[in-house]
């Protein structure tokens, strides 16, 4: 099983809000997911990013591997 830290999309249209998940590769972006371990809300000046960093550690040394955009979320809000 092969485990990623994504973005899920949500909210309105041409009003995207995001959660930061853990799920199988193989679940579709907005399918089901494992656990939620934050959001991100780009459209608030400046963007928000609220992340449970002692929840992305344990996942990331379990073995989960975070998509390109995911990873510089965790480095903005400094859990990497």
């Amino acid at each position: 099983m092969a485990v990623k830290i994504r973005l899920r999309r949500m909210g309105k249209k041409k009003a995207p809000f995001y959660r930061i998940v853990v799920a199988d590769s193989r679940y579709p972006s907005n399918g089901r997911f494992i656990e939620e371990i934050g959001y991100y809300n780009p459209l608030e000046k400046p963007a928000v990013i609220k992340l449970d960093a002692e929840k992305a550690k344990k996942w990331i040394e379990n073995g989960a591997q975070p998509t390109e955009t995911v990873k510089a979320l965790l480095k903005k809000s400094e859990t990497l």
